[in-house]
């Protein structure tokens, strides 16, 4: 017999309402799979709510006639819109049977749902939270983060790539080297990679694994976790590529136990706004399932984006001033066709496989193991005593004196065939004996194969109790090396340091002829092993909800050098294995949940944790030796945020204040340091390996988010971000060099005098404002006006010590040095504020068992070209004559190299589904 409808009690109609014709309202809610949805919330206009039963039935009593809207909506699945029309004396109304698909195939932007995911039938979460947030999609803050202040990259909270987690069945995607997610590993897979199965934030706790300070989106591929349907896509844009096309088909679980899903996709172009840049990108996925039986099925996933793609320079304003916003000096003409020096071509694909296996009513065992082996070579023009011919070089530019602007303007490309020319007067000596090239273009290449072991366990302990027990291992090995990719028509290059007397790179081996394809300069390999465990838990009461989550790991870490140095300081030092450098991690995160009501909760997250140190902050210089970086620690990490939400049908809001610290952290950099002051006889000048270690940052801010239903088709959205993320003390410094060795603030630099100095890479405030209008018709148009304040350039370390204005012979400060003009050369730039203006829209169509779909967006409609996107100070002036002189130059020669935005740029997408 079925039970009681559970209903919200109707407020008391007015008395006139007897007189009018009364009507009941129902539906019955179903899964793509046909099955009902209890649970699913059912909101009518702005007039009543209700949930479904366990048939998935609801139903609205007493309704006058008219015009009605509900939205039916649950977590993990696409919510539905439905209007209809009440007449007078009509006494019941049925709408049928609504199907919610999964929302893993929704058309809409980044759905991402609360931390408790939804009960599945064979895996994945098993408990459904009786007082979880409703997030029918990401939060209004994160959705305009993500979409429009991303755009201009915003960074919430000012954490960047290197504190986000992504995994795919449970084994993690960041890399080794630096901690970053490479999201070209699967680039282009929109339609498979659309929206995580589940997506936590900040620093909310995960059922899948520890996470970091950046939110945790975590992938389930299985096959028949698609929607069943054939999709074709056109996409035309003029942001990194012009045309893209994509196609994916998924079969759904047939009756014998099996489902397929097949994606694929190109992006092409070579007329982006950015001279000089151009693109030609793959990428594939399959998954195939066996489903042995309701309890138990094995999935096999393979994807990988074999990627090719030019790059475009930084460049110092003067730069700028001459040639426009669009100029990228990596490039030149080469027999009528643009050729870019710096190529980045990185194939990594990965194989998982994937055991579900559900144990009783109320577990679940997942198990994947994966293999990720590939390459990423980043290429790069080199040369051998003769000239740099990068046409930017600061001798070159007219500011230096030997050019006017516009002998600038006619060699400002790379001029390939003089290349060609210098290699091809070199090829023999007077004695007729062959000669090595003056020019080439070298690849730097990392070839990886990974390893991963993940075992995801939870159960449910209670009705209202949830366990997850995380299990990782990971054995990482990295081939390191640069390579010959082009003599550009020499013979050979020398495998010789031509900046240290010519040594040979690789004493052990008397050739120092290397061709195409030749390893030269530098080989390594790198070899990780670790292992993690991870505990969480979940406890549901009537107005609580807690959750804990604990982690610990263990890591080593260790270089095997291919070539002995010739240089005497690293002889000992290169070839071979390093010492194993080990790490423990440890930490917990908590999140305490108060429901207020059925539409106020008050949130609380908390961490706190230990991060270990990436192998390039481990080996100072990798490629020449074993040295591991003076102060170099694990990272530890305290963050709480406390929100306030509200989850009303007209107004949605979140209110969020957040503290995070980051101490013992380390910071590399690499480049010319010109450290002897004029008239010095002195050696210190050269190419250094600058770290600063024991690094402390804070990040303070304020975030708030809100929705406001207008009418039923027109939205206002805000947001505002208020941060303030700065350094709080003055860290150590070190230099490691060929010449030098190691140098420190004990013998030479001092302490680097950057407290308050800001962290760089994001705006700390922004603001946006949107509104949005979806028709009943199916279609959408909305535009937001965005404010991006107070965006710094990143600083180099050399230049804020006591070495800059001390003179080393006499450890006191050289005449004529003041706080005024120390403050002068050294303080941090802060760029001005910018006003980006962004739209979309879009339309679907129904034809027949088709559905078709058209978008556009435009971002910065405005074309403002100021916004500076990101940038550095050029760390070369490291004495305070020189950098005082260059400080007051018109254009000085080592002024920041810097990004600036593209200006408008479009994205339209056309899609047809069945």
């Amino acid at each position: 017999m079925m039970k009681k409808i559970p209903l919200i009690a109707l407020f008391t109609l007015l008395p006139a309402s007897y007189y009018y014709a009364q009507t009941t309202v129902y539906a019955y809610v179903r899964g793509q799979d046909g099955k009902p949805l209890e649970k699913a919330t059912v909101i009518l206009d702005q007039i009543d709510e209700v949930e479904t039963d366990k048939i998935g039935y609801f139903q609205f009593v007493d309704l006058k006639s008219g015009h009605y809207r509900i939205i039916i909506s649950k977590p993990n699945l696409e919510s539905k819109i439905l209007e209809f029309d009440i007449l007078n004396k009509e006494k019941r109304k049925d709408l049928g049977v609504v199907l919610l698909p999964s929302a893993l195939q929704s058309d809409a932007g980044v759905v991402v749902v609360d931390d408790s995911a939804n009960d599945t039938e064979d895996g994945g979460s098993s408990m459904q939270p009786t007082i979880g947030l409703l997030s029918s999609g990401k939060d209004i803050f994160q959705n305009v983060s993500a979409f429009d202040l991303g755009a201009y990259w915003f960074r919430a909270r000012g954490v960047d790539n290197r504190f986000e987690d992504v995994s795919f069945n449970g084994v993690l995607m960041s890399k080794n080297d630096d901690g970053k997610i490479d999201f070209s590993n699967w680039g282009g897979l929109n339609d498979v990679t659309r929206y995580p199965y589940e997506y936590v934030d900040n620093i909310t706790p995960s059922e899948y694994t520890f996470g970091n300070l950046g939110g945790v989106a975590y992938y389930n591929t299985k096959a028949s976790g698609y929607r069943k349907q054939t999709s074709i896509a056109y996409s035309f844009s003029n942001r990194s590529y012009f045309h893209r096309v994509m196609a994916t088909y998924s079969t759904g679980l047939s009756k014998k136990g099996w489902a397929f899903t097949f994606s694929a996709n190109r992006r092409w172009g070579d007329r982006a706004i950015i001279d000089g840049v151009y693109q030609d990108s793959y990428g594939y996925f399959g998954s195939i399932e066996k489903k042995f039986s309701d309890k138990h099925s094995l999935n096999f996933t393979g994807f990988g984006s074999p990627t090719y793609r030019a790059s475009n320079s930084p460049n110092t304003q003067e730069v700028y001033d001459i040639m426009g916003k669009n100029y990228n000096s990596y490039w030149g003409w080469q027999d009528g066709e643009k050729r870019n020096a710096r190529i980045r071509n990185v194939f990594e694909p990965m194989f998982m496989l994937t055991d579900y296996l559900k144990l009783g009513k109320n577990s679940n065992w997942i198990n994947t193991l994966s293999y990720q082996i590939g390459s990423d070579a980043r290429s790069r023009l080199d040369w051998f005593h003769a000239e740099d011919p990068n046409p930017t070089y600061y001798r070159k530019l007219p500011s230096y004196g030997l050019a006017t602007e516009d002998e600038f303007r006619e060699n400002a490309q790379i001029d390939w065939q003089s290349l060609y020319n210098a290699n091809r007067n070199n090829l023999i000596d007077m004695s007729g004996n062959p000669r090595g090239a003056i020019y080439s273009i070298v690849e730097d290449v990392n070839k990886d194969k990974t390893f991963n072991f993940a075992s995801h366990f939870d159960t449910r302990i209670a009705e209202n109790w949830k366990l997850n027990i995380n299990v990782n291992y990971q054995n990482f090995q990295s081939d390191n090396f640069r390579r010959i990719k082009d003599l550009l028509g020499a013979n050979f290059a020398y495998n010789l340091n031509a900046f240290n007397n010519d040594v040979r790179y690789n004493v052990d081996d008397d050739n120092v002829e290397a061709r195409v394809g030749d390893r030269t300069q530098y080989s390594y390999q790198l070899n990780k092993s670790s292992y993690s465990l991870h505990v969480s838990s979940e406890i549901d009461f009537k107005r609580w909800n807690i959750v804990a989550s604990l982690f610990s790991s263990y890591s080593e870490s260790q270089r095997d050098g291919a070539y002995r140095s010739g240089i005497a300081i690293f002889k000992d030092h290169s070839k071979g294995k390093s010492a194993v450098y080990d790490a423990l991690d440890a930490g917990i995160k908590g999140k305490i949940t108060y429901k207020i009501n059925g539409k106020n909760f008050i949130v609380y997250n908390g961490a706190f944790f230990s991060l270990a140190p990436t192998f390039n902050e481990i080996f100072i210089n990798p490629r020449t030796a074993d040295f591991t970086t003076p102060g170099v620690k694990n990272q530890i990490i305290n963050s709480n945020d406390i929100s306030y939400i509200l989850r009303g049908q007209i107004l949605k809001l979140r209110l969020s204040g957040y503290y995070t610290t980051i101490q013992n952290a380390t910071e590399i950099s690499r480049y010319y340091a010109d450290v002897d002051s004029p008239g010095s006889t002195s050696s210190l000048s050269t190419l250094v390996n600058e770290a600063m270690s024991g690094v402390n940052k804070s990040y303070l801010g304020i975030e708030l988010g809100i929705d406001v239903k207008i009418l039923p088709t027109l939205n206002a959205l805000g947001v505002v971000s208020v941060g303030e993320y700065k350094y709080t003390h003055n860290p150590e410094v070190s230099t490691f060099d060929d010449i030098n060795g190691f140098r420190s603030s004990n013998d030479t630099w001092g302490k680097a005098n950057i407290k308050d100095y800001k962290v760089a890479g994001t705006p700390q405030k922004a603001f946006s404002f949107g509104l949005k209008y979806n028709s009943p018709k199916y279609w959408w148009i909305g535009a937001s006006a965005n404010y991006l304040m107070d965006q710094y350039l990143d600083f180099s370390a050399l230049n804020k010590t006591p070495y800059m204005y001390t003179n080393p012979s006499t450890n006191d400060p050289y005449p004529n040095v003041t706080p005024e003009l120390i403050q002068q050369i050294t303080a941090q730039k802060k760029f001005d504020n910018q006003f980006m203006l962004n739209a979309n829209a879009g339309k679907s169509f129904l034809l027949g068992k088709y559905r078709m779909g058209l978008s556009i967006s435009v971002n910065n409609i405005l074309n403002n070209r100021n916004y500076v996107t990101g940038g550095f100070e050029q760390g070369r002036n490291v004495n305070f004559a020189d950098a005082l002189a260059d400080s007051q130059r018109a254009n000085p020669y080592f002024a920041p190299k810097l990004w600036y935005d593209r200006g408008t740029t479009f994205f339209t997408n056309l899609y047809l589904r069945f």
